[in-house]
């Protein structure tokens, strides 16, 4: 179920940043809270499990745009969080019984220098195709910021830097003392 971008005014988003994929838990994530749920209202303890699921349910939307990852959470609260694509280090996706048998599961992300998973889309629809499109986006994300012919290029840049400056240097010690590095280093000496 995609939602359209006018119904997420939480969601800031910056100037040409497109929503590539939105969505709430899946619909039958709730049913394991109703399973349990139900039965034990009749003692009273069911009913807030099941309200509250109802209402974490309805107030929990994840977007992905062709930039970052949004999260929102919060009742009475509202919580965003924004994982940028150049800091995605991992995804993987795990179904549970219910999950697998009604077609959704959860998408956990792990960051750069985060420790374990930083951010994670539960009980979403197709959550292989969500990993999927994540892992695309990420790939491109680690392009645009350089990749590996970005780390070339900067080692690329610092081994000219180094050059130039033993070249400087070694000419100040050519003129200091008439000889250069090498000829210093390859002449022989009297202990040899």
């Amino acid at each position: 179920m995609e939602q359209s971008e006018a119904s997420f005014d939480w969601l800031t988003l910056d100037e040409g940043e497109e929503v590539l994929w939105a969505d709430t838990p899946h619909k039958y994530s709730l049913v394991p809270v109703l399973v349990i749920g139900i039965p034990l209202s009749f003692v009273l303890i069911g009913i807030p499990l099941v309200v509250g699921a109802y209402y974490t349910h309805q107030n929990t939307n994840y977007v992905v745009t062709d930039a970052a990852l949004y999260k929102k959470t919060g009742i009475l609260s509202r919580n965003v969080q924004r994982v940028e694509f150049d800091k995605v280090q991992d995804t993987t996706y795990r179904q549970s019984f219910f999950g697998t048998q009604f077609g959704y599961g959860s998408v956990d992300i792990s960051t750069a220098g985060g420790s374990g998973v930083e951010m994670s889309f539960d009980n979403v629809a197709d959550p292989q195709k969500l990993q999927s499109l994540i892992n695309e986006r990420s790939e491109k994300g680690k392009g645009r910021s350089g990749g590996e012919d970005g780390k070339a290029a900067v080692l690329d840049e610092i081994l000219a830097e180094l050059r130039a400056i033993r070249q400087s240097v070694e000419g100040g010690e050519a003129m200091e003392g008439g000889q250069s590095s090498e000829e210093r280093f390859d002449t022989p000496t009297s202990d040899e």
